[in-house]
């Protein structure tokens, strides 16, 4: 008899949609917690963030980051938590309250070519322009702008004692898409 009432009821759901999933789910590619794309960058808040598992604190620690700025990728996002994703490809989730939306980017090293090789901080948006640094893979800055094929960036050099504001090609970068415009 109780197998029979859960065969009704399982029937009743297969022939009324409505109720066996949530209406008004997100289109894909949109964050249902924020509304925002997915997914999309943003940087870490401060010097200590615990990637973790899971989306809560129950869930096991898989890496600590020590880097406040680091750029990371938002693939996902459940209540207070989001999914990130490093540059080497790691991924787990950390407090929404850990990320900041100022957009940051890594130097990346040529694909194929020598990775110890610096790359060069422009005056101008230019193959041809003055250099203002060259910088190694690693180094991060605060991406101001992109055009989709050079963006402005600014990196904090200790031996100038201040900031280097240039440009660099865009494909030398991670934390900013292909040809995505940055204002």
């Amino acid at each position: 008899m109780r197998s029979l009432a859960l065969l009704a009821a399982g029937l009743a759901l297969l022939a009324c949609p409505a109720l066996a999933a949530p209406s008004g789910a997100p289109e894909p590619g949109i964050g249902p917690v924020t509304k925002l794309p997915l997914p999309r960058y943003a940087s870490l808040k401060t010097d200590r963030v615990n990637l973790r598992e899971g989306p809560s604190k129950d869930h096991r620690t898989l890496w600590v980051f020590q880097r406040a700025g680091l750029p990371v990728e938002i693939v996902a996002e459940f209540e207070t938590w989001r999914r990130i994703r490093d540059s080497e490809g790691t991924e787990g989730w950390v407090l929404h309250s850990l990320l900041s939306g100022r957009r940051t980017a890594i130097v990346t090293a040529p694909k194929g070519g020598d990775r110890s090789a610096p790359v060069p901080l422009r005056a101008r948006a230019d193959e041809g322009a003055a250099d203002e640094a060259r910088l190694q893979a690693g180094v991060i800055g605060s991406v101001k702008t992109c055009t989709g094929t050079w963006c402005r960036l600014i990196v904090a050099l200790p031996e100038k004692r201040g900031d280097v504001d240039g440009y660099i090609r865009q494909d030398r970068l991670w934390g900013v898409y292909p040809n995505e415009k940055v204002e």
